[in-house]
């Protein structure tokens, strides 16, 4: 039997493996692109024997590079309660499993869970022989974590992994693992942060984070990112995505809640802007988000063909942006905001989740001041998603298809109206504003469908059908 552990594992050994296992993950963003994968170790911190977390580098069709976070459970006997976890096997030529190692995801291995939540729970600090470091930091005056009790990984999600731990204790916590890095804050823990400082109640409140070191992927000296994000799970809370499909299906009305939605967006807009760096909407800055904008339609041009014809009418209507009145005020925003990314908890109504941003988007750019009504627009495209998830396969002509046409009109009209009361602003006021950020937002979304779920990029390209209606003749 092999002695080896986890932190004495070959890092081409553990690349072999992770090759044909990371493009099956639901957090690998490089799906579909044609690439090959070709994982690059970059750092590995070693939280006990066996058990590692490592920093991966893997490069895309266009050149660039992302940094995952895989953390990995090593054992020298195949353990068939963590058959589901297998990532394959390193070393040994025994069939029979005399020798070698079985490489298991971690977060599904009870015993990497628990020494990766005592580093939280305890402000501990977990190191690796390349002179990587993972830290955690406790939130002053948050709730305890017990690194013991029960925890589970939640299914489902898309960009990241969490764990849910002592969901029916007394001091409930999720704990997010970051699977895409970068060097710098993530503003998921900033912005968080920020507002449950304020007293908002719009946010569950923080309970630590983990952060790393790590050396540069380019060769230069060490940088430091966040890895892990920890705050209170609220049980009996429902998604609001949940609730808005539950309500298209059974043929109901969403208007109440959307604009009770609406004002829960703008009370944390508001928020956001007393607590976090503001800057006022000058020329030039309005100049740079139009020139930004029109880059975004390049970039999902040349991402997903089916925009080709679009392009010039794409480009004409975001340029409106150069024309905007005064008077406006960039903030920090969500960055990636819909109805996944709100539950309705019966002690706190509406709140907001997973400040991030857009996982495609660099990590710098969304900790920069933006317009709110980006926030706006992406909610407004996720009420066109719900209206449309059953009517996906439908043909345009079908009575149900133009039912879900006005449901998500019904809400788009109550959430602005509500998100409108608490600012004393109408976001309809600025239309050619609105409209380009929701064809921003809709661009996006066509080359997210292309890339992970084609079936449903006819969704997004109806609501460029619709905002272009008048330069596509």
């Amino acid at each position: 039997m092999s002695t080896r552990h986890g932190q004495d594992a070959d890092p081409a050994e553990l690349a072999g493996v992770l090759a044909a296992w990371m493009p099956q993950q639901r957090w690998f963003a490089a799906k579909g692109d044609g690439a090959p994968v070709v994982p690059r170790p970059v750092g590995r911190a070693v939280l006990g024997e066996g058990m590692t977390v490592e920093l991966v580098e893997v490069a895309s069709a266009d050149g660039s590079a992302t940094l995952y976070q895989v953390p990995l459970s090593l054992r020298a006997v195949e353990d068939p309660a963590l058959e589901a976890a297998l990532v394959g096997r390193i070393g040994g030529g025994d069939p029979a499993g005399s020798d070698g190692l079985w490489v298991y995801d971690g977060l599904r291995d009870p015993a990497l869970v628990r020494a990766w939540l005592r580093l939280l729970a305890d402000g501990g600090t977990a190191t690796g022989a390349d002179g990587t470091v993972v830290h955690g930091v406790r939130q002053p005056g948050g709730a305890p974590l017990d690194p013991d009790a029960p925890a589970k990984v939640l299914a489902g999600e898309q960009s990241n992994t969490s764990v849910v731990v002592d969901a029916g204790g007394p001091a409930p916590a999720i704990v997010k693992l970051f699977r895409v890095l970068a060097p710098g804050e993530n503003p998921d823990v900033v912005v968080q942060s920020a507002l449950a400082a304020a007293g908002c109640e719009r946010v569950p409140r923080p309970v630590g984070r983990l952060e790393g070191t790590w050396w540069a992927t380019d060769g230069g000296a060490p940088v430091h990112g966040h890895l892990a994000f920890a705050s209170e799970f609220l049980a009996g809370s429902e998604d609001a995505w949940r609730v808005a499909c539950r309500a298209v299906d059974a043929g109901a009305g969403f208007e109440e809640e959307a604009r009770a939605l609406g004002g829960a967006t703008a009370e944390v807009h508001t928020t956001l802007a007393e607590v976090l760096p503001t800057r006022p909407a000058t020329p030039e800055l309005l100049t740079g988000l139009a020139d930004g904008l029109r880059a975004r339609v390049d970039w999902a041009v040349a991402q997903a063909p089916d925009l080709a014809p679009y392009a010039a009418a794409a480009r004409a209507a975001v340029d409106g942006v150069r024309q905007a009145r005064s008077g406006l005020v960039l903030q920090q925003v969500h960055g990636d905001y819909h109805l996944g990314q709100v539950l309705h908890s019966p002690g706190r109504g509406w709140v907001l989740l997973d400040f991030e941003g857009e996982p495609l988007r660099p990590l710098a750019e969304r900790l920069a001041p933006d317009l709110a009504l980006r926030d706006v627009a992406g909610m407004l495209r996720s009420f066109d998603y719900a209206a449309r998830h059953a009517t996906v396969a439908l043909p345009a002509d079908d009575p149900r298809v133009a039912a879900a046409t006005a449901w998500a009109q019904g809400c788009r009209t109550a959430f602005l109206d509500g998100y409108g009361t608490v600012t004393g602003h109408d976001p309809r006021e600025d239309a050619a504003l609105l409209l380009a950020l929701e064809l921003d937002k809709s661009l996006y979304e066509v080359v997210y469908e292309t890339r992970n779920r084609p079936a449903w990029v006819a969704v997004p390209m109806h609501a460029v059908n619709r905002l272009l209606p008048l330069h596509l003749g």
